[in-house]
């Protein structure tokens, strides 16, 4: 039984790796081209940028908690990037 979920798991991993690059090939062009409804502005407007936002002030916080290990390991800046940069750019910058 614990070789078949092994196996299982295997070929579902697999799976999403070899599919995820299917939509990588369709989307070649650099240009989003896109004209977004008045409902998909509103949902923007209400749920995704608060909730963007909460992620910027949440990986401000964790950026900050972690910043002394980081430091050390001098990656600093790039956890900055993933953490804070990130997040915020998703949050004010569309």
């Amino acid at each position: 039984m614990l070789q078949n979920s092994r196996c299982l798991k295997v070929v579902a991993l697999v799976a999403m790796l070899v599919l995820s690059q299917f939509g990588f090939a369709q989307g070649s062009s650099s240009k989003v081209e896109e004209d977004p409804s008045a409902g998909a502005m509103v949902v923007d407007l209400l749920l995704v940028r608060p909730a963007m936002l909460g992620v910027t002030a949440l990986g401000s916080a964790l950026w900050l908690v972690s910043l002394p290990f980081s430091a050390l390991g001098g990656n600093a800046m790039a956890a900055a990037d993933t953490l804070v940069v990130g997040p915020a750019a998703a949050t004010f910058v569309r």
